[in-house]
């Protein structure tokens, strides 16, 4: 049968002190109370102090040590090397947790271990903090102002798109916008059911340049259907299903939560292109690595498993 160590309690504290006055051996009060010898030998020497010993000031004592303890963070060499890279790719201590989960199980840790981790390196003036993505975009609520960016010809609502779209059972059913930036912008696309980012840069937001990276961007790829906002810069969209093979939807006006992939993904991207960047001299590669680090990226919505893994079906070590 196993002891498990528990805490002593006041009451046995004075029967500690009440046998040590009577002449009683640490062996005997053990005994008395039911524990191992070397509890009541500890307790004497970490609580007792050089003077008899006194049941109401070890409990001070006690409480004092317990009060300035921090919680017991055990170094691991390998989370120590390879923790760093992983903040930088921009994973979240909760990924890594689970990440480590389905790759290295013998060496797991939980989200909290991490974040215990981080704040001990943080207090030894460690850096590793600053990756975390602490900082959220404050959301901003519409009040149905008058869209004044005139009607798209042709274009079909989102409520005529397919269910297989709507609930993510296949590949191939994309969400797309665009993200500003000064002097540029970027064009983006996401696989609904993987969650798989491209990106592309433009210099304007003109049908013509935004139709041609969508169309880049979608050679290779399985399309389905294409979701897009009311952009004037979307009005190519019917060259874009006739160049593709798809069917193109457009959300309601301001209703950006019918296209709620693409809005969260063009969030993660603002982690590296804050609002007020320089598009100016943004380089198709320099988008491209960006992009590889969000595509893999644990996403939990997938099983922890990353937009590219499940998109490519694919599976990548990611903890070695």
């Amino acid at each position: 049968m196993t002891t498990h160590y528990r805490q002593l309690t006041q009451a046995q504290r004075y029967q500690i002190e009440s046998g040590l006055a009577c002449g009683m051996s640490q062996v005997r009060v053990a005994k008395q109370l039911g524990v191992h010898p070397a509890t009541i030998s500890r307790e004497v020497r970490r609580n007792g102090g050089t003077h008899p010993y006194k049941a109401d000031a070890a409990t001070k004592k006690s409480d004092a040590r317990r009060a300035s303890a921090g919680k017991f963070c055990k170094p691991r060499a390998w989370l120590k090397a390879h923790l760093p890279l992983w903040l930088e790719q921009g994973f979240s201590p909760e990924q890594i947790a689970q990440r480590l989960k389905l790759e290295q199980p013998d060496q797991a840790v939980s989200h909290e271990w991490i974040y215990r981790f981080i704040d001990v390196d943080k207090r030894a003036d460690g850096l590793l903090y600053l990756h975390l993505r602490h900082r959220r975009k404050r959301y901003r609520k519409r009040y149905g102002s008058h869209d004044r960016r005139g009607q798209l010809c042709n274009r079909v609502s989102i409520t005529e798109r397919p269910v297989e779209a709507e609930t993510r059972e296949r590949l191939g059913d994309w969400e797309g916008d665009t993200v500003h930036g000064v002097g540029g912008n970027l064009v983006t696309l996401v696989d609904r059911k993987s969650g798989y980012l491209s990106a592309y840069p433009v210099k304007r937001r003109t049908r013509r340049q935004v139709t041609r990276a969508i169309n880049l961007q979608f050679k290779g790829h399985v399309v389905h259907t294409l979701t897009l906002d009311n952009g004037k810069e979307f009005a190519g969209h019917e060259h874009i299903a006739l160049k593709s093979g798809c069917q193109v939807y457009f959300a309601d006006p301001y209703a950006s939560c019918q296209r709620g992939t693409n809005e969260n993904t063009n969030g993660l991207l603002r982690q590296y292109f804050p609002k007020g960047s320089d598009f100016s001299k943004l380089t198709v590669a320099a988008v491209n690595r960006v992009v590889a680090k969000i595509n893999l990226r644990p996403r939990k919505r997938l099983g922890w498993k990353t937009p590219y893994e499940v998109y490519a079906g694919v599976s990548v070590a990611l903890m070695s």
